[in-house]
């Protein structure tokens, strides 16, 4: 923790966060918790500031799970128990593009989404949001959810964690599906009716796991109670890649109930 500092301003975790050495020119995909950082004074939009101060081109999930419903029937090994929905189904709201991030993304996350000058594609579950990553926005289709982190990837792109594990890193959905690991089926409320939305991923409570294999590469600063990993993707995603191929179950979780994470490797 910053000596001294007992409500972290956005010039304390811009300056703590000056020494990953992000380069200013390339992408970065946020993943963030502003409890971890504990008092921060001006909440998440001053930690947004200070993240966009060392990452100028900026993205983060903005995903929408209340669009989702769930079938009576459908594909087989999908993850998914049909006819179980039938309350939640009840509650799914119709996707919008100015839908609220979920509170699962984090409050920097909305913050993010609601910034003047913010893009966001438009998929109707897993949309993102950023400045400076036009490219990547516009690359999203409903049969290739994630092609946004690839494009970043591409262009020399980061991986920056905020105070939360690899279990909420996106990118490492990416690298499972260019690993060929089985992906799924959901389906989404919309004003134009309900859209199937393939190649949805499954299970991440296994990431972790990428940790022990990506020290070579990471860099790690701590701010306030929070610890801050910073990862490039592209050796972040050849490493993962290369571990499930070599290991069909790396990166799963251990619980025997995952119904995900059963369908991936069956």
């Amino acid at each position: 923790m910053i000596a001294g500092v007992e409500r972290l301003t956005a010039s304390d975790i811009f300056n703590a966060l000056r020494p990953l050495d992000l380069p200013p020119d390339r992408p970065v995909i946020a993943h963030a918790s502003l409890s971890a950082f504990g008092q921060v004074e001006g909440g998440a939009e001053a930690l947004l500031e200070a993240v966009l101060g060392v990452a100028p081109r900026l993205m983060m999930p903005a995903f929408t799970y209340k669009t989702m419903i769930i079938p009576p029937c459908g594909p087989e090994k999908n993850g998914l128990t049909y006819g179980s929905g039938r309350e939640s189904n009840r509650l799914a709201e119709f996707f919008r593009a100015g839908m609220p991030a979920d509170r699962l993304m984090g409050a920097a996350a909305e913050a993010l989404r609601r910034r003047p000058g913010t893009q966001r594609s438009l998929h109707p579950i897993l949309s993102f949001c950023g400045v400076g990553v036009a490219e990547a926005l516009a690359s999203q289709t409903l049969k290739e959810p994630l092609a946004p982190v690839g494009v970043l990837a591409e262009q020399g792109g980061w991986v920056l964690l905020l105070g939360v594990d690899h279990t909420v890193n996106t990118s490492l959905h990416y690298a499972e599906a260019q690993a060929g690991r089985r992906q799924f089926t959901r389906w989404a409320l919309t004003l134009s009716g309900i859209y199937e939305c393939p190649n949805f991923p499954g299970c991440s409570q296994g990431f972790q796991e990428i940790e022990t294999y990506s020290r070579p590469f990471a860099r790690t600063v701590r701010v306030g109670w929070a610890k801050v990993t910073a990862l490039p993707l592209q050796p972040l995603l050849r490493t993962a890649t290369a571990l499930i191929r070599s290991n069909p179950r790396a990166l799963l979780c251990r619980n025997p109930a995952c119904e995900l994470c059963a369908c991936a490797v069956e």
